[in-house]
């Protein structure tokens, strides 16, 4: 049995993202500080031993799940599964993962591809919100665990999708942004100091999926961009209307979280669907296609799962029966691929380098992120690897970059491996 404490035991701001307080190199959320998978870290390691990189610590305490660390002012937040309950916990960054609180959010939820929670942790101050698989969005104190409020997608209209709720708060000014779908509104902005409603996007009512909300800029104007099943649109952030929506042909399920440069929104989904650029113009209510999933260039990048990283003109990511892909942004025109040095995983990226992580057997490779091909700097085999995953279940929590740190997770098995560059 794991140990767990009682939850009472003891970055500047981002482009449109409010992490404040959380140091130059934190991962104070879902993706990164920009939500983009993007660390803007520098003097990391160019060149990994022969072995990987050196392993800093390994904690065996975090439960068991698929979710993500969020990293920020020392602590590291996480959630995980004990003993059928799912907990939000806070580790000690500088000392060797020391767990410092848990709060209990209530009983798991299971599947038959794995129970635990799948949502990484949104740090704000002095307060981290956390969406339990179940469809349970808690706010606890950072120093302590203490709860503050809970709120339950059931509530506000939602039916958990198959895999669980999966997305990862966003919290912008006074609002926390979550997804409960289904007839009252699929999204919903709660005060972030109190859980009370503020408003519910009455004019979409799409069941939620696994993607989560992005912000998007049309000319002066802030939209918060969704993606799910058979719709992608833009919501005015002051009450939830719809700005401008889009059909998607989604399948089975949408998982990755939409990509914004400029006024301009690239989504993708797996099981054969393709991607999409979205040019939002000026006025951000008629935006057009730039190309779409039944083009040529829309079939480029099938991203079931694994998430992208867009570098200056070209994103990259694993794509469903193309491997490992380098894509055009402005265009969709594929640069390079590669099938054969890494099966299927999720990416990140800081200093120059993408960190790549094959989902079913552990192998991380870090390579140049360049258009002109895979160029391979490294690569070591995940190791101990959990004995508790279900059959079905892969390593799916994305690689994470923060403060000379790559961590990575295996269900109870939290990693940090030391990637400064002494």
């Amino acid at each position: 049995m794991l140990h767990i404490r009682s939850c009472f035991a003891s970055l500047a701001l981002a482009l449109l993202v409010n992490t404040a307080l959380a140091d130059e190199y934190d991962w104070p959320q879902w993706m990164g500080p920009n939500r983009d998978g993007v660390s803007q870290e520098t003097g990391l390691l160019q060149e990994w031993p022969e072995d990987g990189p050196p392993l800093a610590w390994m904690v065996r305490t975090v439960g068991f799940g698929y979710a993500g660390p969020a990293i920020a002012n020392g602590k590291i937040f996480i959630l995980g599964s004990v003993d059928g309950v799912t907990f939000l916990m806070a580790l000690d960054e500088n000392d060797q993962g020391k767990q410092l609180w848990a709060a209990e959010i209530g009983e798991d939820f299971d599947n038959g591809w794995g129970d635990g929670p799948r949502s990484t942790p949104t740090v704000d101050g002095d307060r981290v919100y956390a969406m339990a698989a179940g469809g349970t969005l808690i706010c606890c104190q950072v120093a302590d665990g203490k709860e503050l409020w809970r709120a339950q997608m059931q509530d506000m209209g939602g039916s958990t999708p198959a895999w669980g709720y999966a997305e990862s708060p966003l919290v912008d000014g006074d609002l926390v942004i979550c997804t409960p779908g289904g007839p009252q509104g699929s999204v919903a902005a709660l005060d972030k100091m109190t859980g009370s409603m503020k408003w519910q996007s009455e004019g979409m009512t799409e069941g939620a999926q696994y993607s989560s909300v992005v912000q998007a800029l049309s000319g002066a104007d802030k939209q918060y961009v969704q993606l799910l099943q058979k719709k992608v649109f833009g919501l005015n952030p002051a009450n939830g209307a719809v700005v401008w929506q889009q059909d998607w042909p989604g399948r089975v399920a949408v998982i990755p979280t939409p990509l914004v440069k400029g006024n301009q929104v690239y989504v993708t989904s797996g099981y054969g669907v393709g991607c999409r650029l979205i040019d939002l113009g000026e006025s951000g209510e008629d935006p057009t296609i730039v190309y779409d999933t039944d083009d040529r260039a829309g079939k480029v990048m099938k991203s079931k799962h694994d998430g992208l990283v867009l570098l200056d003109k070209y994103l990259y990511g694993y794509s469903d029966g193309g491997g490992w892909t380098c894509q055009e942004f402005e265009t969709g025109k594929r640069i390079w691929s590669e099938k054969g040095e890494l099966k299927k995983g999720s990416i990140g990226y800081a200093d120059g380098k993408l960190y790549c992580l094959e989902e079913e057997s552990g192998q991380v490779v870090l390579l140049d992120a360049t258009p002109d091909g895979w160029q391979e700097h490294g690569r070591f085999t995940l190791s101990p690897q959990t004995e508790f995953r279900n059959p079905k279940g892969r390593i799916w929590c994305h690689p994470v970059i923060a403060n000379g740190k790559l961590y990575l997770r295996d269900q109870e098995l939290l990693f940090a491996f030391d990637v400064k560059e002494k």
